[in-house]
């Protein structure tokens, strides 16, 4: 296992390393909008906890969709059938706009999900606000979402995660513009954070596709080559592997959405605290999610090479590494939670809330790092059906609905310490776990199946 270790994780860390940056200059995003509408208003905070909420619950669901790309265009990679990429982008462009067109019609009519919360109505004008403006951002976010899956199957991220740090820098100026007012703008609070990301997500798009159209060393993909049309067949096929990923990664979010719509329930200080508690964790989540991208990618590269074997190694070393490098990172949370949420600057009613949530967060990474490398690693082989079964039971059966019986003391039994956000964090906790144990088993049937079918070639 040592000797794996010392040839995989090299091979893990070298596409992880910008996998992370980027992703963590994306989720900057999010820490950016609540540190700076949180130093706004109480209100705007809980709006944007609630418009996120709702927006990431679908925008996750709808780019897991398109995100097939990825395990696809890694396995034809392996192969060296570069000219049948450049087909497979044009056909998921064309789903993009398709998806994107699903997700604009929610976000502009969200009354159904903002009732679930049960809010304040000014509360819920504010979030109602905020998705209908993010919604007009979606369709260069998605089309986006595929030159991020190409650029990750060829073994390329750095080239995203530039593009995401520029789209940091400028997301800092225009959130401070559109939330605050200035230069004739009126102040907008949380509602501005969207109109900025709207923004950033046009040019972040104009700027990739322009990347892949003159670089050189694109050209063998062919992805300008030549117009095509829908193709029924390239797109269902994306589709059968796209939608169990989707609704994965819908029950995953939204196992955490519906968390924030419950708690909005106990009320604005609640809400608020869970917020920044869930806002901490995602940032932490990026670590074995990147790790876990760049093992599906080497997995999917090895599966296309015909080196089944490898694709199990490399699996199983990522599994030892990122379940080790995140209980470390747990407890160091732990012992920084002061510090960590000071960052925030929340009022002092919320930062009561808050802290005793840090242990839920120090507590799950293990589970965390687990289930999503697992799934990762899955994705990687084209397995995606039974893994979202997976995810519904353990996360919204155990996760959320566990939640909701100790959070409200459904039984009128719980105990006072793990009633309110503490009893959704408890169970959500318990779901990983539950989640990352039937992955794992799947992973290792699937690996021995695919050992069978593809023997080691004797000479």
């Amino acid at each position: 296992m040592i000797a794996r270790l010392q040839r995989d994780v090299p091979r893990i860390f070298s596409l992880a390393g910008p996998l992370l940056i980027g992703q963590l200059a994306v989720i900057a995003f999010g820490v950016i909008d609540t540190a700076m509408v949180a130093r706004y208003s109480a209100d705007d905070l809980a709006a944007l906890a609630m418009g996120t909420s709702i927006f990431i619950s679908i925008y996750v669901g709808l780019t897991g969709v398109v995100s097939a790309l990825a395990p696809i265009a890694g396995q034809l990679f392996g192969a060296k059938r570069h000219s049948e990429i450049g087909e497979e982008i044009r056909q998921a462009w064309w789903l993009s706009l398709l998806l994107s067109a699903l997700g604009i019609l929610v976000f502009l009519n969200p009354g159904w999900l903002l009732a679930i919360a049960n809010t304040s109505p000014e509360v819920e004008a504010k979030a109602r606000l905020y998705l209908q403006i993010i919604a007009w951002g979606l369709p260069a976010s998605m089309a986006m979402r595929v030159l991020v899956a190409f650029h990750n199957a060829i073994s390329k991220p750095a080239v995203i995660t530039w593009l995401q740090i520029g789209g940091l820098v400028l997301k800092i100026p225009l959130n401070a513009l559109f939330i605050n007012g200035a230069w004739g703008i009126d102040s907008m609070g949380g509602p501005g954070c969207a109109l900025a990301t709207v923004i950033v997500n046009w040019l972040w798009f104009i700027a990739a596709a322009l990347i892949v159209y003159r670089g050189q060393h694109y050209r063998i993909f062919g992805v300008y080559a030549h117009w095509s049309a829908p193709n029924g067949h390239r797109i269902w096929t994306l589709l059968k592997l796209g939608t169990p990923i989707g609704l994965s990664y819908l029950i995953e979010v939204t196992s955490f959405a519906f968390m924030a719509l419950f708690i909005a329930r106990l009320g604005t200080e609640t809400l608020a605290a869970h917020q920044i508690v869930a806002n901490l964790g995602t940032v932490l989540y990026m670590l074995p999610l990147s790790l876990s991208i760049a093992t599906s990618t080497l997995v999917a590269q090895s599966i296309g090479a015909d080196q089944p074997r490898l694709a199990k190694e490399i699996g199983y070393s990522s599994l030892v590494f990122t379940t080790g490098l995140c209980v470390s990172v747990g407890i160091g949370i732990w012992f920084l939670r002061y510090l960590l949420l000071d960052l925030y600057s929340p009022p002092e009613e919320v930062k009561t809330v808050a802290l005793p949530l840090f242990l839920f967060i120090a507590f799950y990474q293990v589970f965390d790092a687990l289930q999503v490398t697992a799934a990762f690693i899955l994705r990687g082989y084209r397995v995606a059906f039974w893994p979202m079964w997976i995810y519904a039971i353990s996360l919204w059966g155990v996760g959320l609905g566990g939640g909701y019986m100790l959070g409200f003391n459904v039984l009128g039994h719980v105990p006072e310490m793990i009633q309110g956000a503490q009893g959704f964090w408890l169970a959500n906790s318990m779901s990983l776990g539950l989640a990352a144990i039937c992955l794992i088993v799947l992973f290792r049937k699937t690996a021995q199946r695919f050992e069978k079918e593809h023997p080691p070639v004797t000479t």
